[in-house]
């Protein structure tokens, strides 16, 4: 049985479809109108799992969110990478000529920019989320009015698709993971990939001392992060992901890590899940 899911946004938004591939079922989820609010049901047992975007393959990593996790001392216990597919969707028996405005997030308007510059007469119109315009248009039965948004939401406020795949850029793929209150308890053998926060003196070569503890030990770094502290002005702090073949290669790098950092702390031990 799968326990409730907090998502940012509505059901229809990329991060429900997330929900309903990762978990393969018909999840129950919590919708949050923002990353803080999903939070909160997490801390509120609201929810015991939550879904959040972390990073964009274009736009980079999501800082608010690695702050979020940090601070409110949550786990991550899996990954998910989905491919940003966005459609331009209508009430149904509409085509193209119909439409005299678009709405969407300023985000989807901006991925969609070149198609949407060969339709000038078509009037944009920012709005807060891409799957509450598709739920909108259902709602009030809104002609000429079409909105940008994945496949599931079409599905869900049975709009039709009009023109499919209108992003600029194919292969944009948003990192997902999937955090909880407690630790994963998932089997030693089945987790390669970690997510890790350290700080250090601010002095020569520490940062490198450290990549060099991770590179003895045989892990693979696939992302490093720098985040300035608030509190500490010119002080960073590192968030760092990494893959191991050999779990037991990891722990000797926490082992050491640990001696050397001023502050480390692993954010979540999970499966990697990065396409190939």
């Amino acid at each position: 049985m799968i326990e409730k899911v907090a998502i940012q946004g509505i059901k229809g938004s990329f991060h429900h479809q997330v929900a309903l591939e990762y978990f393969q079922e018909n999840v129950q989820v919590d919708e949050c109108l923002s990353f803080e609010s999903v939070v909160d049901s997490l801390n509120n047992n609201q929810s015991q799992l939550a879904v959040m975007a972390i990073e964009n393959s274009i736009a980079g990593a999501i800082l608010p969110n690695y702050s979020l996790i940090d601070k409110n001392n949550l786990k991550i216990v899996g990954e998910y990478y989905l491919d940003i597919v966005q459609n331009l969707m209508v009430l149904k028996g509409q085509n193209i000529d119909d439409i005299q405005e678009v709405h969407s997030h300023p985000m989807a308007l901006l991925q969609c920019m070149d198609f949407l510059k060969k339709q000038p007469s078509l009037k944009l119109v920012e709005d807060k989320d891409t799957a509450e315009t598709a739920q909108r248009i259902h709602k009030n039965k809104l002609k000429g009015i079409a909105a940008i948004g994945s496949k599931t939401a079409a599905q869900l406020y049975d709009l039709e698709i009009i023109a499919p795949q209108i992003q600029t850029v194919n292969n944009n793929m948003t990192r997902f993971v999937v955090v909880s209150k407690t630790i994963n308890n998932a089997e030693k053998e089945f987790i390669n990939k970690a997510s890790l926060l350290f700080e250090l003196e601010h002095k020569h070569g520490s940062l490198a001392a450290i990549l060099n503890v991770m590179s003895d030990c045989k892990l693979n770094l696939t992302k490093i992060q720098s985040l300035p502290k608030v509190t500490t002005p010119w002080q960073y702090s590192f968030f760092v992901d990494v893959t191991f073949d050999d779990y037991q290669n990891f722990e000797k790098a926490k082992a050491v890590i640990n001696i050397m950092a001023n502050h480390f702390k692993v954010l979540g031990e999970y499966k990697n899940n990065r396409p190939s």
